[in-house]
């Protein structure tokens, strides 16, 4: 492209200083022709004349669905750069039969998710939470002896679905002596053998696993799939992490097993509902690990999204392959 293309902002108001920063706004407008204003989901449709101009739209959280209404305010949309993560939010097939280009930053965003799941893994295996829970109730260190503790030396991890996330994960893991065994009915053995990772049932998953790690995308088929029998059925001491979706877990069901089983462990960065009402056990059941949805791109973290989706328009104006292309096949499953 010669010209430069027509652009908007299009997304929640506080995600656009958050995902586009100072740096990105402006390499962005050396790329494009940014029309104002920065339009967000409530209030887009009351510029029709800007929408008939825009080629190419910057978005981020809150991303209107793209239906009859949409395309025909956009009716010169070309390509769409999310910078953030999974485009089940927005995407219809009306956006493929319109052959819109989407490009989403799902990696750069689950970086930190990897990031924050290995420091969780690395301490499951030492018991890290409990111990200090242990020791600030009882105000004195457990015996050495005592202890009898997994670590990262030739424990199992259990990785639920791979995709962005699972395998970013997987591919940390291989840093450490420990075995990666998983589940995803979507992964071919090529693939998982590429990762070192051994394919397994979810059962198998759940009983040989240390330490059992959620990745599973929230469609209606995964609603409820992680169940209170699977729960039950982990080996002594083992430790739940999700950083994926709380809708996945029979989360009634999770924890009726953390009360039959104090030796069982779980480090929640999701819930559902999210928070859990102020009723929940999950605040004082003291095998339960609860931290705020964090796991994500927060602060400066966002940054890496907006530069991702810089980098991918410069790709799509040199006419180059993007790195980060969703296709239609691929959209619904993406985690």
């Amino acid at each position: 492209m010669n010209k430069k293309p027509k652009a908007v902002y299009l997304l929640r108001p506080y995600a656009y200083d958050l995902i586009y920063g100072p740096e990105e706004r402006r390499d962005i407008s050396s790329l494009a022709e940014v029309l104002e204003p920065v339009m967000t989901m409530e209030n887009w449709l009351k510029y029709p004349g800007i929408c008939q101009q825009v080629e190419v739209i910057f978005s981020g959280w809150d991303m209107p669905l793209v239906d009859e209404v949409f395309l025909g305010t956009f009716p010169q949309l070309k390509a769409i750069f999310y910078g953030a993560g999974s485009i089940r939010g927005f995407a219809t097939d009306l956006l493929w039969d319109r052959d819109i280009t989407v490009s989403s930053a799902y990696r750069a965003n689950a970086i930190p998710v990897c990031e924050f799941t290995v420091a969780q893994i690395v301490l499951a295996t030492k018991h890290a939470w409990r111990l200090a829970s242990e020791t600030r109730t009882s105000r004195r260190f457990a015996a050495s002896n005592s202890l009898v503790l997994p670590g990262m030396y030739k424990s199992v991890i259990g990785l639920i679905s791979l995709g962005a996330v699972g395998r970013m994960i997987a591919e940390r893991l291989s840093q450490y002596d420990v075995q990666v065994i998983a589940y995803d009915p979507f992964v071919e053995s090529a693939e998982a053998k590429a990762l070192g990772v051994d394919m397994c049932s979810l059962e198998e998953v759940f009983q040989r696993s240390d330490v059992v790690s959620c990745h599973t995308p929230w469609i209606k088929e995964t609603e409820g799939m992680l169940t209170h029998e699977l729960f039950m059925s982990m080996s002594h001491g083992a430790t739940f992490i999700n950083t994926a979706r709380g809708a996945v877990v029979d989360q009634p069901g999770l924890i009726a097993a953390l009360y039959k089983r104090p030796d069982l462990y779980a480090m929640l960065d999701v819930t559902w509902p999210e928070p859990p009402p102020p009723e929940s056990p999950l605040y004082t059941l003291p095998n339960v690990w609860l931290t705020p949805h964090i796991a994500g791109s927060k602060g400066m973290e966002c940054h890496r999204l907006g530069r991702t989706m810089v980098d991918e328009l410069e790709r799509y104006l040199s006419g180059e392959p993007l790195r980060f292309q969703i296709l239609r096949d691929k959209a619904m499953v993406m985690a």
